[in-house]
């Protein structure tokens, strides 16, 4: 199947679930056949667009249910009526979203921003209780340091405050 078009499985189940959600407030269940690429767990996160502009993104980072698909099932909503950046995504606008999803890899500890490489990896930044995360290879973050500031902004982290970095890599669907 190509990438990037919604024969992508993922992509798919995450437009279903989204459209189902909104238009009758029900939750799909996952598949009564999961594809391998949804058997396995892992975390994940849905983005939805608009006319090229973030519309909603929630994610897991580490998986909370029994498959992908599961997984991709509760974000997909979550992005569409949970993210407290936006007003919850209304009918009219299901027609022109756009959706990725990143299936996260292991997160892994690292020591220095030289291990880091914006296109290839996520970041996660992490003081005390606090911890935020930014997704690699996004438009306007072209630098590692823009990268960890952003994370460390997300989660309300401040400079000087003692910090641990892991990097992830993630395999995206759609875009």
């Amino acid at each position: 199947m190509q990438k990037g078009t919604e024969e992508d499985p993922l992509i798919a189940l995450a437009k279903k679930a989204v459209e189902e959600y909104v238009r009758f407030g029900r939750k799909i269940g996952a598949p009564s056949t999961v594809p391998p690429e949804l058997a396995a767990m892992a975390g994940a996160f849905v983005c939805l667009k608009r006319d090229g502009q973030l519309r909603g993104c929630i994610g897991t980072i580490e998986p909370c249910e029994t498959n992908l698909a599961a997984e991709i099932i509760n974000n997909s909503i979550s992005s569409a009526t949970r993210d407290p950046r936006f007003q919850p995504v209304s009918k009219r606008e299901l027609d022109g979203l756009q959706y990725t999803v990143d299936v996260m890899g292991k997160p892994e500890r690292i020591r220095s921003l030289d291990e880091l490489d914006v296109k290839t990896y996520g970041v996660i930044v992490e003081s005390g209780s606090k911890r935020g995360l930014l997704l690699p290879d996004l438009e306007g973050v072209d630098t590692v340091e823009d990268q960890v500031d952003i994370a460390m902004r997300k989660a309300g982290i401040r400079d000087g405050e003692p910090l641990k970095l892991y990097r992830f890599e993630v395999k995206r669907h759609g875009e």
